[in-house]
């Protein structure tokens, strides 16, 4: 059940609702889809890599910094497989570095589990690489 006592959407659905918002820079909109004790990891090697927690945490310190280094960061979520609760998105980061103007067209993989209608853990595989040559000038 969802937290109004309805069903709770299917977990992709979950996951696609926060694609959305993060592609209309609706953090608050973002932050519905997250659980309260959220596990957000972005990979070692990409700038903002570690561990994050909480819905505000997640969009502070990933959203809103990815916002302030990059313009117009976007994934552009394009193949969906579901298991149970967990959805796997293969993706499209691509984006503009502020610093480097240099632009960022790199694939990536994300895994969620979603429970009772909110994304509970997240994990994100990417080219590194590619990243880290469109920040160097």
């Amino acid at each position: 059940m969802g937290l109004t006592g309805s069903p709770a959407p299917a977990p992709a659905d979950v996951v696609r609702r926060q694609y959305l918002a993060s592609a209309a820079g609706d953090l608050e909109a973002l932050r519905a889809t997250l659980a309260p004790d959220v596990e957000w990891t972005e990979m070692a090697g990409f700038p903002l890599a570690g561990t994050y927690r909480t819905p505000t945490g997640v969009t502070s310190q990933v959203m809103e910094r990815l916002g302030a280094d990059w313009d117009d960061w976007t994934a552009h979520d394009d193949t969906y497989v579901t298991e149970g609760q967990n959805v796997v998105v293969l993706a499209l980061y691509t984006a503009t570095n502020k610093a480097a103007g240099k632009a960022l067209n790199v694939r990536v993989a994300h895994h969620f589990t979603v429970r009772g209608g909110q994304i509970v853990r997240f994990e994100q595989f990417v080219d590194t690489a590619g990243v880290h040559a469109a920040m160097r000038p």
